[in-house]
């Protein structure tokens, strides 16, 4: 029999039982959408997440002195880089760069007459383009300036937590490079908010050269941070410029523990992938049994007209076949309608971000296409629907024509 033929009447037999075919239909559609919506939820959260650590916290390259432990926040002369700009300029020449700055990190505590809060000091050259994310994100006041001595910039949550304006005078106090406390008052001369719960909240900016006579390191910095045209040439950059003495970390290095729990959370996703999977091959491996028990007095008649077992087992596998390929089409639909909510609307989340350590979650979560991901679930999609129909169409087409005329 004719391979169209067979597909005629794999087509007909569907519509015998249309409200199981289209329930049926549904679960594939439902099951697909299910996984073509969390998989390109995970791919934004992630991929955002990573890149709004390269742009604020990271950058692709890192060079430091050796000896620097970021846990600790050293900011002793020899944990320092020395020779700030001349290492600069160096890193600036690169063709792959696209800016380099010296930064000084340290933790110091904000007091006002009412609260306090502990933090990150960041000191930054206010020039460099490195720092446009948070000179955009300024929301009242003003950016800072190279000249500034007494002047900071918080995030919006900070000042929301503290009860400051843009203007009022705060007590800054930090552990200096000799290892005794430094006091300050300062101004703020604006507040920024950037969407990142935790980076908002814990972040403190000043120029570089009043954070470092303030922490008491001369002309020394914390690193030198690099952003690249592209991030895939980070780990040229890094290996021609390390120096005896020093440590150039990219991007995959300083997100290293990102990355890990990305790659703990990806096995639970896949977990889950496969979960979906299972329950749509046993919906699909469920309706074929059904529909060959009702047949199986036809499936005899055919077999005695002369039908071969193989033609009767192609037979239901066309059935599989295109209940898989009308459910994948609704379920593409339906899962790109998710994605693309996620992508231009996202999920409101609030301060639950800043519960996420090491993790640069923003107030609102995005998706993000991944389509070479969606056609690989759909191809799996299809594959295990015609895997899971192959037990019922192999029953169909072992059973005896005498024996299946007889059956009631």
């Amino acid at each position: 029999m004719a391979f169209g033929k067979l597909w005629v009447i794999a087509f007909r037999d569907l519509g015998r039982n249309r409200r199981r075919t289209a329930f049926t239909l549904i679960a594939v559609a439902l099951g697909l959408a299910l996984l073509i919506l969390l998989n390109g939820y995970l791919a934004g959260v992630t991929e955002e997440s990573l890149q709004n650590s390269i742009r604020l916290r990271t950058g692709h390259v890192q060079l430091r002195a050796a000896s620097y432990e970021e846990k600790k926040v050293s900011l002793q002369w020899r944990d320092l880089l020395d020779n700030v700009e001349e290492r600069t300029a160096q890193a600036s020449a690169q063709p792959e760069v696209k800016a380099a700055a010296p930064v000084l990190w340290a933790t110091g505590i904000v007091n006002t007459a009412d609260d306090s809060a502990g933090l990150q000091v960041i000191g930054i050259d206010t020039s460099s383009p490195i720092y446009d994310p948070v000179r955009e994100s300024v929301i009242a006041g003003a950016f800072l300036t190279a000249d500034d001595r007494s002047g900071i910039l918080i995030g919006q949550r900070l000042a929301d937590n503290l009860n400051l304006n843009a203007g009022d005078n705060v007590s800054l106090t930090l552990i200096n490079a000799d290892g005794e406390p430094e006091e300050g008052i300062f101004t703020v001369r604006g507040l920024f908010s950037t969407g990142i719960v935790s980076y908002d909240a814990n972040t403190l900016f000043m120029p570089l050269a009043k954070a470092q006579a303030f922490a008491g390191t001369g002309d020394r910095a914390s690193a030198i941070l690099m952003l690249l045209h592209g991030q895939e040439d980070a780990d040229a950059v890094a290996a021609s410029l390390q120096v005896p003495g020093t440590i150039a970390l990219t991007w995959n290095e300083l997100n290293q523990l990102f990355l890990q729990t990305l790659e703990t959370g990806m096995s639970f996703y896949l977990l889950l992938d496969a979960i979906v999977m299972l329950v749509v091959a046993v919906v699909i491996a469920n309706t074929l049994l059904m529909a060959v028990f009702e047949r199986i007095r036809e499936m005899g008649i055919l077999a005695a007209l002369g039908m071969k077992a193989r033609q009767i087992m192609l037979m239901f596998l066309l059935e599989a076949a295109t209940i898989g390929v009308l459910g994948s089409i609704l379920g593409i639909v339906l899962g790109l309608a998710g994605v693309a909510y996620l992508v231009y609307v996202g999920i409101y989340i609030g301060d639950l971000g800043a519960t996420a350590q090491n993790v640069a979650l923003g107030d609102t979560l995005h998706g993000r296409f991944v389509p070479v991901t969606f056609a690989w679930l759909t191809l799996w999609t299809l594959v295990v629907i015609l895997v899971a129909s192959l037990y019922p169409a192999w029953f169909a087409a072992r059973r005896e024509p005498v024996e299946a005329l007889h059956s009631s």
